[in-house]
C-alpha cells in the first residue's frame, strides 16, 4: 500500500507545572472539564496526538504503518516529558488541541483524571499483562508499555575512580559522590516522578533498614552537588557517563548515575552490538514499576480515528514490537525483551518495588512535591 505522508509537529512545550503560580494552578483546577462545558476541536480530519519527545524513531515507523493501514493522517504533538503532556491538557482543557494523550504514567494518570481530562476509550484489549493492570484498569486510560524506573550506574567510571557500588541511598550522600549524580526533576519528568514516589517508599517502609526522613535525603544530595534537570533526557545524555549520551551533541558528562529504568542498560546493549558498561542499581523499594498509558482526550474532534490507534497500539501484533518502537516492555502476557544483542541479558530484574497506590499519590503528590522542592533549591 503506498504510504501516506503524516505530519510531526515538534512543538517542545516546556513543562509547566514548576512555573504556574499557586493562583493560576486553583485558577485551572477550579475551572475543568469536569464542571464546564468542553469546546470540541474542529475536526479536520487529522488525528493529533499528543505525546513526548522520546516517543520517535523506531515508533515513527509504528505511526506509519497506521497511517498506511487506515488513510488516517496524523500530526504528532511533542512535549519534553510526560508532565508536558499533562500540562498542555490542563492549560487547553476547555478547548482541546489534540486528540489522543499517548504517555501519561501511573504517576501522572491520576491528576488527568481528576480533571475529566480523558473520555472512555471502549477498547477491549485481551492479554494484558496483570502489572499493567493493577494500578488503573478503567475505561478512561488503557496501557500501552510498562518497565521499572531505578537508578543506574556507570560500572568502568565507579571502577576507575575506586567508588564501591553504593549498598544504601545514604551512600549517594557521600563525599565521593559529590557531583555525581544526575535526577531529572520530579515535577516536569516521569521517570523523575516515579523515583521520588520510589523514595518515599524506601523511607517509610518498616522493613526497611533504611527508614528516614525522605526530605533529609533529598537535601543531603542536593548539598552534596546532584544535578537536577528537567527530563530524563537532559540526565540521561549530556550528564550520564554510562549511557549513549556521550556519543552525542552536547555532551557534559560527570554524572556516573542517573535516573533511567532497570532495563536501560539492555537498551543500550541492543543498539551497540551487545556492548555496555550501564548496570541498574536494585535496592529493594528503591524502584517504581511504571506503566504508561494511552487515552481520547475530552474535547477531541477525531474520537474514531484516536479510538482505532489505541486499539492499533494495544494490538499483539503491534505492541509485542514495544521494546524496540519504545524501548519499554509490551504490556502483552507472555512476552519478554528480545535476546538480540543482549537486550534482555543486560536489562536488569527488581525483586522488590515501591508498592505505592493509584490513591496514595493522588492524595501526596502535590505534598510530595512541595517537599521535594524545599528540600532540593
Amino acid at each position: 500500500m503506498k504510504a501516506i505522508a503524516f505530519t510531526l509537529t515538534l512543538l517542545l512545550f516546556s513543562s509547566l507545572s514548576g512555573c504556574l503560580s499557586d493562583e493560576q494552578l486553583s485558577e485551572l483546577e477550579s475551572v475543568n472539564a469536569c464542571d464546564s462545558e468542553v469546546q470540541v476541536r474542529e475536526s479536520d480530519g487529522t488525528l493529533k496526538i499528543l505525546t513526548y519527545d522520546i516517543f520517535q524513531g523506531y515508533s515513527n515507523e509504528l505511526i506509519e504503518q497506521f497511517v498506511n493501514q487506515t488513510g488516517i493522517q496524523v500530526e504528532v504533538i511533542r512535549t519534553d516529558d510526560a508532565g508536558g503532556i499533562l500540562d498542555q491538557m490542563m492549560l487547553t482543557q476547555m478547548a482541546p488541541q489534540a486528540d489522543l494523550m499517548l504517555g501519561l504514567d501511573n504517576t501522572y494518570l491520576p491528576t488527568a483524571l481528576e480533571n475529566c481530562l480523558l473520555i472512555e476509550h471502549n477498547a477491549t484489549p485481551e492479554n494484558l499483562t496483570q502489572s499493567s493492570r493493577d494500578f488503573y484498569d478503567g475505561e478512561m486510560a488503557l496501557p500501552f508499555d510498562e518497565g521499572d524506573v531505578c537508578l543506574n550506574y556507570d560500572e568502568d567510571a565507579l571502577l576507575a575512580s575506586n567508588i564501591s557500588v553504593p549498598t544504601s541511598l545514604w551512600d549517594l550522600t557521600e563525599p565521593e559522590w559529590n557531583g555525581k549524580l544526575a535526577i531529572p526533576s520530579p515535577i516536569t519528568s516521569s521517570p523523575g516522578r516515579a523515583f521520588l514516589v520510589a523514595t518515599y517508599d524506601y523511607f517509610t517502609d518498616e522493613t526497611n533498614a533504611e527508614q528516614g526522613n525522605m526530605s533529609t535525603w533529598w537535601k543531603a544530595i542536593a548539598d552534596n552537588g546532584a544535578i537536577f534537570t528537567s527530563g530524563w533526557t537532559e540526565s540521561y545524555t549530556t550528564y550520564y557517563t554510562g549511557g549513549y549520551g556521550e556519543y552525542t551533541e552536547g555532551y557534559i558528562g560527570g554524572a556516573y548515575m542517573t535516573v533511567s529504568y532497570c532495563h536501560s542498560p539492555g537498551v543500550e546493549a541492543f543498539f551497540a552490538e551487545n556492548y555496555t558498561h550501564s548496570t541498574s542499581l536494585v535496592l529493594p523499594k528503591s524502584s517504581f514499576h511504571q506503566v504508561e498509558y494511552t487515552g481520547v482526550i475530552h474535547g477531541a474532534a477525531e474520537v474514531d480515528a484516536a479510538r482505532l490507534f489505541i486499539q492499533y497500539i494495544t494490538s499483539p501484533e503491534v505492541n509485542i514490537n514495544m521494546p524496540v518502537y519504545n524501548s519499554m516492555y509490551s504490556v502483552i502476557e507472555g512476552n519478554d525483551l528480545p535476546e538480540t544483542n543482549g537486550y534482555l541479558y543486560h536489562s536488569d530484574v527488581v525483586n522488590s518495588t515501591s508498592t505505592i497506590t493509584n490513591e496514595i499519590i493522588e492524595q501526596y503528590m502535590d505534598e510530595w512535591l512541595i517537599e521535594w522542592q524545599k528540600a532540593t533549591q
